[in-house]
């Protein structure tokens, strides 16, 4: 599987202004709307992936309740996956790059501007 960056929509400042905004986004999704930031595409880009990682990972939660294959399958190895996918989130937003997460990258709820 290959990375896929996005259509790049932003600036060499505006990817230096808010590289903590973006790294900061993968913890608390809507932090960069509540700042300056949220006029930033880059920014606007990583809390949208910090959103769709979150909604995973309460799905996870869910059907990780389940008794048996939830406990023994889908919560451990859903919880690996939302960890991996969360550093690696991190790690693109620190380097710069506006790279969509695999598996869930694709999806938008967030207006990026």
């Amino acid at each position: 599987m290959t990375e896929q960056p996005v259509k790049n929509t932003t600036t060499k400042e505006d990817i230096e202004k808010n590289k903590g905004m973006a790294a900061l986004a993968y913890i608390i999704f809507f932090l960069p709307m509540l700042t300056e930031a949220k006029d930033s595409p880059y920014a606007m880009f990583h809390a949208n992936q910090g959103l769709v990682l979150l909604i995973l990972a309460v799905l996870i939660s869910m059907f990780g309740s389940l008794p048996l294959i939830g406990w023994f399958v889908i919560m451990p190895l859903g919880s690996l996956l939302v960890i991996v996918l969360w550093f690696i989130g991190i790690i693109n937003a620190i380097n710069g790059k506006m790279t969509e997460l695999p598996l869930i990258g694709s999806f938008h709820l967030i207006d990026q501007k």
